[in-house]
């Protein structure tokens, strides 16, 4: 057990990765959802670790189903940082 000024000095925030980090992501994983926090979000779980998925992501691999449904892998892009942030989502053949 320790103190107070032990535990906090050990502490270190749980860091939040983005599947934009990941080499590709694949339609076959599981998206679920972190809904007790301030700012709820949808992550993958990969080698044990979350990784964030924005609804952006989502709804760009939706519009390219809708042309290409076969396509089971993609690739995430990501520019910029904070409100500035923008992905771009590319089908991997």
């Amino acid at each position: 057990m320790s103190n107070l000024k032990e535990t906090a000095e050990k502490y270190e925030a749980p860091k939040l990765r983005n599947v934009a980090d990941l080499e590709f992501i694949s339609t076959d994983w599981e998206v679920q959802e972190e809904l007790d926090v301030e700012f709820p979000y949808k992550y993958i779980m990969f080698n044990g670790e979350r990784y964030k998925i924005n609804n952006s992501i989502i709804a760009d691999i939706k519009q390219i189903l809708i042309v290409s449904p076969n396509i089971t892998k993609f690739k995430v892009i990501k520019k910029g940082e904070g409100l500035k942030t923008k992905y771009t989502t590319l089908p991997l053949m």
